[in-house]
């Protein structure tokens, strides 16, 4: 029998991952406060359900792609919600794709871990949650490129292993609850550190006289090389086919990379380390926000703060 799916959540990443699961041949069922987007699903004959509730009720597997930890907390344990049945439930596993705080991937799976199931499913006994937030952006989420970071059960994880590999090509198990989450969040720290980096020595380089493309290829072939530099370039002119070439549109928006810092510094705090490039990247973010550049991508702080200049011709 066809293992049915609900999907909740379908903005520009979720959407996609739908699409590859339906076009995998899973039965999915869909939920998202956007009533255009879930007339996208609807006309293609993709089932919809009116609350998260419903969607557990019919399904077998839940996956959350969602914007924010309050997000997360409203969808599982809000009215309505996921887990607002009584102490049975139908899924035996729920996974969240969203970007949120260790914190709370590690809350809300001990609230799912309270239930039972109203069958029990081979070795699965009680139902069971993994973080699994993702890397790779909006063109990985479409080409079904995406790499998965996922928290929680060993066994779940390698039980969830062909959903995942129907919307992504990389699977990494990271440990216990919430470390699906740590892992995504530390990602885009050292992402954005590294973007950064490039972008400051970029545009001092201009300065000193260097041009953009020159001393791209000297980072490439030394001790510098890096994503930022070699396959995600932030100077105009460099690099055909990333966000830079394309008056910074599309990529990862600077709001969400000053979301994640946030949840980054939150973290920091909470366990007591000191992460002094976590607050100046989050407040270099922060500014570019503020200054009208939020939908832009991130890699936009070359031309934004540092005003670097596009490469010469």
């Amino acid at each position: 029998m066809t293992m049915s799916v609900g999907f909740i959540g379908l903005g520009n990443m979720g959407s996609r991952m739908a699409n590859n699961l339906i076009k995998a041949g899973y039965k999915v069922v869909v939920h998202d406060v956007n009533c255009n987007v879930i007339k996208m699903f609807t006309d293609k004959g993709v089932p919809a359900k009116q609350t998260p509730f419903e969607v557990a009720e019919a399904s077998d597997v839940v996956i959350t792609m969602l914007p924010s930890s309050s997000h997360v907390l409203d969808v599982y344990t809000g009215p309505n919600g996921l887990l607002d049945g009584e102490s049975r439930l139908r899924p035996h596993l729920f996974i969240d794709s969203s970007t949120i705080d260790p914190e709370t991937s590690r809350k809300v799976s001990a609230a799912v871990s309270n239930f039972l199931l109203k069958e029990k499913k081979g070795f699965w006994e009680k139902p069971v949650m993994l973080d699994a937030p993702v890397s790779g952006g909006v063109l990985a989420a479409e080409a079904g490129t995406l790499t998965f970071m996922v928290g929680g059960s060993e066994d779940a994880c390698l039980a969830a292993k062909p959903l995942f590999l129907s919307m992504g090509k990389n699977t990494i198990y990271c440990g216990g609850a919430g470390t699906g989450s740590a892992a995504k969040i530390c990602n885009n720290l050292a992402m954005a550190v590294s973007m950064l980096g490039v972008s400051e020595a970029l545009a001092l380089g201009q300065s000193l006289g260097i041009e953009a493309d020159t001393l791209t290829k000297v980072f490439n072939s030394s001790s510098a090389r890096c994503w930022s530099s070699d396959s995600y370039n932030p100077v105009p002119g460099v690099m055909e086919g990333v966000p830079a070439s394309m008056d910074y549109a599309g990529g990862f928006a600077s709001k969400l990379m000053a979301k994640d810092l946030s949840l980054v510094a939150a973290s920091a705090k909470a366990v007591g380390l000191k992460c002094p490039l976590t607050s100046q990247a989050l407040e270099i973010y922060t500014k570019l926000c503020k200054d009208g550049h939020e939908m832009k991508d991130f890699s936009c702080a070359f031309r934004h703060y540092y005003f670097g200049n596009e490469a010469v011709a």
